[in-house]
């Protein structure tokens, strides 16, 4: 039998189960149960799989071709003193580059925190990381995609060669071809992340403080958690080689954290999301003898989660990414504040390069933006889905900001692409005949278009 199947039959008996009991809390609270039981198993036993195949895969020399299923790596080092790429298809995911790359010296400048978060998703959608500051979006560490177009044929484009594809493909969701490789700039790695953290209060002393650290680069890495208006904790790193043992792991002021352990910091928890999803998930005892099996994989979780549920967690939870120019940081906290009010925040600083495509700063130079992060469940009676997000995106749009594609999305098609700039997008569709293979990106992920 199908797991999926297997899956959505014991979550049908579920919702069997607590049927006239509240289904509305019970759904919301309560799905602790099938997640627990079920959905945390399945995890496990697909994420020890996919391990397995990909050690056996990859227990070769540096050079050579890393295959599985999902993930087709291959090292080679261009003229050491321009740069050096690596090599990857879309599906291989976060957690197997870092056991790669990291095992060997290298990273990724870009590295997404989530394990589970695939090259193809990253660069059709998008990705950042607390060291965007410094390189941009995931995409900005890309050298060339492979793309199947619409006629069958395989393209491959530069910043050079095919450069009209290279920029359009960003943010297009798979409307313009399909990814099959991906060549991704990489950078020496060393061993710990010295990583220091700095409570700050009054929502003026926020903004200018992480506006102050972000410009900084000597910080290779900088985020923030704001858990209130007035309260935010700024964290910066730099990589080293060499930890204080003292202070390693400790929760201090200063505190070294293994590299890979610092790149997927959020997975665990989903940021704080899992908290939502296993209510007792911080409970000591619990994080003792199951905490090794979280987080149940995202896919799973989307999988088997039925429309009535999907429409409880959008009424009643939010998950939201806007990118906002650093300038305007402070009332867009504000605006968070009154149209969401979920807390706390992830603060993520990234420079937007001036490039074609659909996503770039309205002037003619790089800008520094932010990334405003809200993930949680709601505090707030007044929150409808609908119109507190078409609020904020109106807010979005007016300070020549943007909304990640991967949430939910209600503006109308004519505000979709007053957001997001057209132009080279429409060509590309044009000029590769992809009207009648690939729906449009408005229509393939915009709640407007959809519903």
């Amino acid at each position: 039998m199908d797991p999926l199947l297997y899956l959505g039959a014991l979550e049908v008996l579920f919702l069997v189960w607590i049927k006239g009991k509240g289904l509305e809390y019970v759904i919301m609270h309560q799905r602790w149960i099938f997640v627990c039981i079920f959905l945390l198993p399945s995890s496990v036993i697909s994420d020890v799989r996919a391990w397995i195949i990909f050690k056996m895969c990859s227990a070769t020399s540096e050079s050579e071709i890393f295959r599985t299923a999902k993930l087709r790596v291959e090292c080679f080092h261009m003229l050491s003193n321009i740069f050096q790429v690596v090599r990857v298809e879309p599906l291989a995911n976060m957690g197997q580059v870092t056991a790669l790359l990291n095992s060997i010296g290298w990273t990724l400048p870009v590295l997404p925190e989530l394990d589970d978060l695939t090259v193809g998703g990253l660069v059709m959608g998008t990705g950042i990381e607390s060291s965007s500051h410094i390189y941009g979006l995931f995409q900005h560490i890309c050298a060339a995609f492979e793309l199947v177009l619409a006629d069958g044929s395989l393209d491959r484009c530069t910043e050079k060669e095919n450069s009209d594809l290279f920029y359009a493909v960003l943010w297009s969701c798979g409307t313009l071809g399909f990814l099959v490789a991906a060549d991704i700039r990489i950078i020496p790695a060393q061993k710990w992340v010295k990583l220091c953290y700095e409570p700050v209060c009054g929502l003026d002393a926020i903004c200018e403080k992480f506006a102050e650290e972000s410009a900084n680069k000597e910080n290779q890495f900088v985020e923030g958690l704001q858990y209130s208006q007035d309260e935010a904790v700024i964290m910066t790193g730099t990589m080293t080689d060499h930890a204080e043992t003292d202070k390693t792991n400790c929760i201090v002021a200063v505190e070294y954290i293994p590299l890979r352990h610092y790149y997927h910091r959020h997975t665990r928890s989903i940021f704080w999301e899992l908290q939502d999803i296993i209510p007792f998930g911080n409970n000591p005892l619990f994080r003792y003898v199951f905490g090794w099996m979280v987080p149940p994989q995202i896919s799973l979780l989307k999988l088997t989660q039925g429309e009535t549920i999907r429409k409880l967690y959008e009424q009643h939870h939010v998950v939201q990414d806007m990118l906002v120019p650093m300038k305007r940081i402070k009332t867009s906290l504000l605006r968070f504040n009154e149209d969401i009010y979920v807390y706390p925040l992830w603060l993520c600083p990234f420079m937007l390069p001036n490039q074609p495509g659909m996503v770039h700063p309205k002037g003619d130079e790089d800008e520094l933006y932010v990334d405003i992060g809200a993930y949680g469940e709601l505090k707030v009676k007044h929150f409808d889905a609908r119109s507190s997000t078409r609020q904020l995106e109106n807010f979005v749009r007016d300070v020549n900001g943007f909304q990640m594609l991967y949430a939910d999305l209600y503006m109308e098609r004519q505000e979709f692409w007053e957001m997001f700039d057209g132009t080279l997008y429409h060509k590309l569709r044009k000029q590769l005949n992809c009207e009648d293979a690939f729906p449009e990106v408005y229509d393939k992920i915009c709640k407007s278009a959809t519903h």
